[in-house]
């Protein structure tokens, strides 16, 4: 076949590619670049540079296409617009349903492709025609949370090669190939934040819009904060309200964003973040439908999380999940991903 991979400059694209020349398809290397402004944390220049390296090491044609007019209409807009309202967006969920397998599908097929290959820990099995979202070899790297927005058309022309390795073993790969690459760190976090702190490159973008701080128990105000905005369920770091008069010296989290007084509610009580229900809007069944309007699944509320068991209703687009046992920080705008044993059910946004 014609397979277009997305190069990203790193180890793992780079041994899908390998993976599929070694298979005889016939391969072409696409670098994406996504983001503008750059700055010292955005690596894509660099990142550019060791995807060309890689394609002439397999000796496979190599183009860069841009997709910042993308990236910023389908992304950063929305990701800046659910900051403004208080939640907690998360966009390399819509980079892989806006960029990633639209857009660039949509590239692939201006190149004749059959399929778009991609170093993501995932799998894809069809039966009937039917295209399924399956939890790779490597659960460590599991990144199938990220992919839960996906469509049918999507995943038929979509190769994860990397599902049946172990990091371990992609590593091996890309050293016998030569890559210089090999030993590169996975990517943290997302290329328009990169490194730097969360809270000072928001500010850029979204006005502060400062408040009160409450402690949840005594409902005094402990300190001041710069806008809701900058600030997240479960957050401990930079609330800047250590050693408060009359409390433990004890570490604070944020367990509530106030919008209509503007208060930041904050405890040293831990296990007020625990909670057992959410609701979902948005959701996205990767087969089209849920298995039924009552039905169990395991559900994940973030990446790297094990994820619990709970019952889920349907009530047309919105989803009511019940967690068997308490999960902590629900956070809106995040999202809530189900599963069946290793099949990705499909997910949407906690409200």
């Amino acid at each position: 076949m014609r397979i277009v991979v997305g190069l990203s400059g790193g180890v793992d694209s780079a041994v899908a590619a390998k993976l599929l020349v070694n298979q005889g398809h016939e391969v072409i290397g696409v670098f994406m670049r996504n983001w503008e402004e750059g700055g010292p944390e955005c690596t894509a220049i660099e990142d550019a540079l060791e995807a060309e390296k890689v394609a002439k090491n397999l000796g496979i044609e190599f183009h860069m296409v841009n997709f910042a007019k993308e990236y910023w209409d389908h992304v950063f807009e929305y990701f800046l617009k659910e900051n403004k309202a208080g939640r907690t967006p998360n966009p390399d969920i819509l980079c892989n349903k806006f960029v990633k397998f639209d857009a660039f599908l949509k590239e692939a097929k201006k190149m004749k492709a059959e399929k778009i290959a991609m170093g993501h820990y995932a799998d894809v099995s069809e039966e009937g025609g039917i295209f399924r979202l399956e939890i790779p070899a490597d659960k460590e790297k599991d990144q199938t949370y990220f992919l839960h927005a996906l469509n049918q058309e999507q995943l038929s022309h979509a190769l994860f090669p990397l599902a049946e390795l172990q990091k371990s073993e992609v590593r091996d790969i890309a050293r016998e190939a030569g890559f210089l690459n090999a030993e590169k760190k996975d990517s943290t976090g997302i290329c328009f934040i990169g490194e730097r702190n969360y809270s000072e490159f928001l500010q850029k973008y979204v006005k502060k819009d400062p408040g009160k701080i409450r402690d949840h128990g005594t409902q005094k105000v402990i300190g001041d904060h710069i806008g809701l905005s900058f600030y997240t369920i479960g957050q401990r770091k930079e609330l800047g309200i250590g050693g408060v008069k009359g409390f433990d010296e004890a570490p604070w989290f944020v367990v509530r964003k106030d919008g209509a007084s503007n208060e930041l509610i904050v405890s040293q009580n831990e296990t007020l973040l625990d909670s057992t229900e959410l609701e979902s809007q948005n959701f996205n069944w990767i087969v089209g439908a849920p298995p039924s309007e009552k039905f169990e699944a395991l559900g994940k509320i973030r990446y790297r999380d094990n994820g619990e068991m709970c019952d889920v209703i349907v009530e047309g687009k919105r989803v009511k999940v019940t967690f068997r046992k308490p999960v902590r920080a629900i956070t809106a705008g995040q999202s809530i991903v189900l599963y069946d044993n290793d099949v990705c059910l499909g997910g949407g946004e906690i409200i």
